[in-house]
């Protein structure tokens, strides 16, 4: 009896090493992916299969190992590594042998910053939380802000963004505050505010980074027009603050409990792992159904087919709408929903203003 034909995706996953735990949970998504599509009755007709190489958290072996799925695993498809720096390094080759390539998870502008003919990007820039807070400013109608981050490349690709959309508009901006991670005063930076007179205040780092920055506020007596910072939508941050994470702007990536297909997908992925999903586990899944998505658009497995599929196409996954730069296949569809923290909870429209001053905030019963 014939075999049922195949469709096999190649990828290079980090299955040891420091990226282990994230990349593990990446290629889950992909799992759950392959498994739904397998359910439906394949890509195209046919059954999908993933083969996946282990880089060992090692970004200058993702390329050998991608020259390794093209011309000895013979893959039809590729889905792009765990990480920016990987990606990069897998890009080269995608590229030198004219290979589709979905960039899952390497966020940073630098992944397509050369132009990339092949590479097609749906995880969320970096770029993407900054424009996002820049949405939120000028929904409010502020004009002068105060930019924080952390001393890290997403934290900083993140603030260059804002700062230089928000030049564009004309609005007053500082030069970015950097800061160390760690840092559990923010002092200095209140002051900077105070002098600039700042109406918004703009945070990019983590969790603890955000909620040590409330602290500060409430020790000095400090509030600014709007606050949102980067980390507020974590779920930690209202652990860690209590009552007084009220009113703070956060951006959500990925969170199940806004529902929609974050939802759907989070007890899909419950189902077959037994463990909630994080955001790598989305971007897995994301890229596979925009893969698939392209494939479907295009009717056929042609790399030149898929390639032209994926820069015209328009979906939505979980993590937002897919657009692409065309020459470039730089994500522009995707970008994190800005949320605000109200009765215990992260809530998306229009936040409520100001962020109130401390002694005119009343305990929620």
């Amino acid at each position: 009896m014939a075999q049922d034909p195949v469709v096999v995706v190649g990828a290079v996953i980090s299955q040891t090493g420091a990226h282990a735990d994230l990349a593990q949970e990446y290629g889950r998504g992909l799992d759950l992916w392959r498994d739904e599509v397998n359910a439906a009755g394949g890509l195209l007709g046919r059954r999908v299969e993933l083969r996946v190489l282990d880089d060992g958290s090692q970004a200058l072996r993702a390329g050998p190992l991608y020259a390794q799925l093209i011309t000895e695993e013979k893959v039809d498809l590729l889905v792009g590594p765990y990480g920016s720096a990987a990606t990069l390094v897998a890009a080269s080759e995608s590229e030198r042998a004219r290979r589709v390539m979905v960039n899952g998870a390497g966020p940073a502008a630098a992944t397509h910053a050369r132009g990339p003919r092949y590479l097609f990007q749906s995880a969320i820039p970096y770029a993407a939380y900054g424009h996002a807070a820049l949405q939120a400013v000028t929904d409010a109608g502020l004009q002068r802000i105060l930019i924080v981050a952390r001393d890290e490349p997403a934290s900083r690709e993140a603030a260059e963004a804002l700062r230089n959309a928000a030049a564009a508009q004309n609005l007053t901006v500082n030069t970015i505050e950097v800061y160390k991670p760690g840092t559990l005063d923010y002092t200095l930076q209140v002051a900077r505010a105070r002098a600039a007179e700042a109406q918004a205040w703009v945070g990019f780092g983590d969790v603890r980074d955000a909620a040590e920055m409330v602290k500060t506020f409430k020790r000095l007596d400090y509030a600014p027009v709007l606050f949102f910072a980067q980390g507020a939508g974590h779920p930690r941050f209202i652990a860690l603050l209590g009552q007084d994470a009220e009113w703070s702007l956060g951006a959500v990536d990925f969170d199940p409990r806004l529902g929609g297909l974050a939802g759907s997908f989070a007890q899909a992925y419950m189902a077959k792992f037994t463990v909630p999903p994080g955001l790598a586990a989305a971007e897995g899944y994301a890229a596979g159904s925009v893969l698939g998505a392209a494939v479907r658009a295009a009717g056929t497995f042609s790399q030149e087919s898929v390639r032209a599929a994926l820069a015209d196409l328009r979906t939505t996954t979980v993590l937002g709408d897919y657009r692409v730069v065309a020459e470039s296949g730089a994500q522009i569809g995707a970008r994190p929903q800005v949320v605000q923290i109200r009765l215990g909870w992260p809530r998306p429209g229009p936040p409520l203003l100001p962020y109130p001053q401390w002694d005119e905030r009343a305990l929620i019963k």
